[in-house]
């Protein structure tokens, strides 16, 4: 694959890069002349020990004859939209490149598993499996995707255009994309986030996983209408629903989202169903399907709802087969099939909406009920009481407020997002939001609490049909979640719930909070080992416990290879489904594509299902393995606790890295931190901004930090030899180690070295350096490989190509990074360019927050 990326891929960005140089803008000669000068510049001067302020004051000295620090800003600016215009470039002749670079009907694919079961008769198995597994991939309203939509479209078209090798279109679109803004003028609502990503469900995932199911079917000899676990792969949704920390989020979007992810699929249908008519033009089945396309027309555009849910739509397609069977000799049935097939699996939904929000807010609104409906007396007796008095409290109202009796606005507006489930559910099926997620949830109180919210909301006299979800984050909070999720088990009011939901339980864990809060393999080694007590706890009380991981895009937020992650879990975990959230440039780089999409889907699908078919050794943890990883991930731990509550750490974060930059980035609408004091925080803070700062400055300490110090202190204690046959052996910890390799590999110290000259911050950068090479050292070492990512050439090849297009982005940041700190003043045209250089960093990385 390594020389077949190089044709594909390298080269073709060599040719088609120049193109670059013909359009007709002002100055781009220029611009494109001076940047593989200035490139040059960056690459000899940081290997010379130069600082950014030095290279960049060499390259205007060289090339701009003018004093004038406007003249060599506006040049500077020139190259940052230059080089934003490469990545996109690089970005679409690599998605053209997919199925040419990626194996993509071999290992890992579900061709490749079916023969394997065939030949080990397995095959059986594997159907009993897949009746009752899930995949489901969550779109997150996380703004990591800093394209607007029209160049997103770009994308699509440029790509297609490279496939076919039709210069004139490419030389037409790099034309276009020239003269396209890349920044949006103003946020985007959570409503027009939602948009977006419905782009991604209408183009990408309505083909795909259909497509993915009927292979899957048929090839199992399964018919498609018969198939009973639409649920096998699906989508969640979480903008429009997701209150965590965003403001902006109402009960009127919730109802507006769920309304638009029902249209979209609507959408879709009618324009299959029209297709499917086509062929279906014989006696008796001709009216049904014209009854079946006027239902979908008009409960789309016609103002009622004649198809009330997708059974009325499947009983008219039903009756229709079974018209073609008797009497046409089962014509075209493989054609009906496959649309029976679409409508079981995306409903009247499309995606499942979750509804999110932080325990402290449940608190705060449980304090006003009780206050406004009990009194001050009674107030202050709830907040001294047990934990178990205020849970017996909580469960003793039978009836909440009007919203209106309450004086804080955002507890009114929590009452009335909880009303608006009902609304989801009653227009689009108990599917289209079934879930409320509880953030930052430590006891079980907070799981109480929302779930008495919900039931006297939404279900006073009934059964709930609501899945309420605790997500467990801290290191902490996944140490206490087993013993939290037993006492809420031997409630006897939850249990009854629980039972009314078929005694099955969905459960979060955070990776991105959890590596902010505890380091790298800490935070891992905590997930792993919270699944399993969960496991342990909930197979004890006969509850299906599922899994829902709460990941990033980068390894330092739970992103990098998913698929090895999920293979290496053993049967101590609870393996029913497999459930992520996706987000960002991973939604776009990962699934953005039908190709890509139906790669990656297959892929988590098949490791998900190996884990059940075939345990091995390999993702069979030992006692002495799991010693040896817990050695370790105390060891890290300690380092990565040392280094957090150095003097300063949050300093630098606020001061130094473009961490304030992300809340001026038009890219969402959340906010930066939590809280809404002046004071930065270190817990307030979210993970994106926090673990996205240390990959602009390349730096990347969440992916690594206590790695490299770990192994050290392995080899100290006489074992290191243990470790290296722990990396040989086991699929989690090599999965984990290489993950790691993947933020070594994106980080670049030399930008950022002069910090070292800093007498604030020097010592502080040097600690991080000195990890990072630790690091880096160690972790070949006992992989016995050369060069990081030995093992993955297109990986280490794309992030080799990637970071030499945006080392002038970098140069450029940490120049006026390094102005400002040495003058110690702001500077409004150094922090806006610190701003744009932040995009094409960001984008080139394609999971780096």
């Amino acid at each position: 694959m390594s020389n077949t990326y190089q044709t594909e891929v390298a080269k073709r960005f060599t040719i088609y890069n120049s193109l670059f140089l013909d359009l007709p803008f002002d100055d781009i000669y220029r611009t494109g002349t001076l940047l593989p000068i200035l490139s040059s510049e960056c690459k000899k001067g940081f290997t010379e020990g130069k600082t950014p302020k030095e290279i960049i004051s060499s390259f205007f000295e060289g090339m701009l004859a003018s004093d004038s620090s406007k003249e060599k800003h506006n040049l500077l600016f020139q190259l940052v939209q230059y080089v934003e215009r490469q990545v996109v470039l690089f970005d679409s002749i690599e998605d053209a490149a997919f199925e040419k670079i990626n194996d993509v009907k071999g290992k890992g694919t579900m061709n490749a598993l079916i023969s394997r079961v065939e030949t080990d008769k397995k095959k059986a198995e594997l159907i009993e499996k897949l009746k009752t597994f899930s995949i489901r991939l969550t779109l997150t309203a996380h703004p990591t995707q800093f394209y607007p939509g029209n160049v997103l479209a770009i994308i699509t078209d440029l790509e297609s255009a490279i496939r076919k090798d039709d210069l004139g279109s490419i030389d037409a679109l790099l034309r276009q994309l020239g003269k396209t803004a890349f920044i949006n003028k103003e946020k985007p609502s959570p409503y027009e986030e939602a948009v977006s990503l419905c782009w991604f469900l209408e183009h990408v995932f309505y083909k795909s996983i259909p497509d993915i199911m009927a292979r899957v079917l048929r090839r199992l000899d399964i018919p498609l209408h018969e198939w009973d676990n639409p649920d096998l792969l699906k989508v969640g949704f979480w903008p429009g629903g997701d209150r965590d920390g965003n403001p902006f989020v109402t009960h009127q979007i919730t109802m507006d989202v769920a309304d638009k992810l029902q249209e979209t699929i609507l959408k879709c249908l009618y324009r299959d169903v029209r297709k499917v008519r086509r062929r279906m033009t014989f006696k008796g089945v001709e009216s049904l399907m014209l009854e079946a396309e006027n239902g979908i027309y008009k409960t789309l555009y016609g103002g009622e709802k004649v198809l009330k849910s997708k059974e009325d739509l499947l009983k008219i397609l039903l009756k229709a087969r079974g018209i073609i069977i008797e009497s046409h000799d089962g014509l075209f049935l493989d054609i009906l099939d496959e649309f029976i097939l679409k409508v079981n699996v995306f409903g009247f939904y499309f995606a499942s909406m979750d509804m999110r929000q932080d325990s402290r807010k449940h608190a705060a609104l449980w304090e006003e009920i009780i206050e406004v409906t009990q009194g001050k007396d009674a107030l202050k007796k709830y907040q001294n009481g047990t934990e178990e008095e205020q849970i017996n409290t909580i469960l003793s109202f039978k009836e909440l407020p009007n919203p209106k009796s309450l004086k804080d606005e955002f507890h009114q507006e929590m009452l009335e997002s909880i009303a608006s489930i009902s609304y989801v559910q009653d227009n689009n099926g108990s599917e289209g939001l079934h879930r409320y997620i509880i953030s930052n949830c430590q006891s079980e109180l907070h799981i109480l609490q929302v779930f008495q919210l919900n039931k006297l909301t939404l279900a006073s006299k009934g059964n709930l049909k609501l899945d309420i979800v605790p997500l467990f984050e801290t290191i902490d909070d996944l140490a206490a979640a087993p013993d939290i999720m037993e006492r809420l088990y031997s409630n006897e009011t939850y249990g009854a719930h629980l039972k009314s939901r078929g005694n099955k339980q969905s459960i979060m864990l955070g990776f991105s909070d959890g590596t902010k809060d505890g380091g790298y393999i800490r935070a891992n080694w905590s997930i792993l080992r919270a699944k399993e007590e969960l496991t342990k706890a909930s197979r004890k009380f006969d509850v299906s416990v599922v899994f829902f991981d709460g990941r990033g895009g980068p390894p330092a937020r739970g992103g990098g290879n998913m698929h090895n992650f999920y293979a290496s879990l053993g049967d101590q975990v609870e393996n029913e489904e497999i459930q992520v959230t996706i987000q960002g440039q991973t939604i776009s780089a990962n699934y953005g594509k039908p190709v890509s999409c139906t790669y990656n889907l297959e892929q988590l699908l098949s490791a998900g299902l190996e884990n059940h078919l075939y345990p091995t050794e390999e993702n069979r943890l030992t006692d002495d393995q799991r010693a040896l990883i817990d050695e370790m991930a105390d060891i890290s731990y300690q380092a990565y606790k040392e280094f957090k509550s150095h003097p300063q750490f949050v300093s630098y974060l606020e001061k130094v890295t473009p961490l304030k930059f992300f809340g001026k980035t038009n890219i969402g609408s959340r906010p930066l931190k939590r809280s809404k004091g002046e004071a930065m925080k270190f817990e307030d803070l979210r993970a994106i901004p926090f673990v996205g700062s240390w990959a602009q400055m390349k730096q990347n300490i969440p992916g690594f930090y206590g790695v490299g110090k770990a192994i050290t202190e392995m080899e100290k204690r006489g074992k290191k030899d243990q470790v290296t046959k722990l990396y040989r052996d086991s699929l989690f910890f090599r999965s984990l180690m290489g993950n790691s390799m993947q933020s070594l590999a994106k980080s670049y110290y030399p930008a950022t070295a002069y910090l070292k000259e800093d007498k604030e911050y020097g010592g502080f950068w040097e600690l991080m350096h000195s990890e990072y090479q630790q690091s880096f050292k160690k972790i070949l070492e006992i992989s016995g490989m050369n060069e990081l990512l030995e093992d993955n050439a297109v990986s280490s090849q794309s992030i080799e190509i990637r970071e030499k297009i945006v080392l002038p982005l970098i140069t450029i940041q940490q120049y006026a990074i390094q102005e400002m700190l040495e003058t110690g003043k702001e500077n409004t045209v150094l922090q806006k360019l610190i701003l744009r250089t932040m995009f094409g960093i960001i984008n080139a990385a394609r999971n780096a927050a």
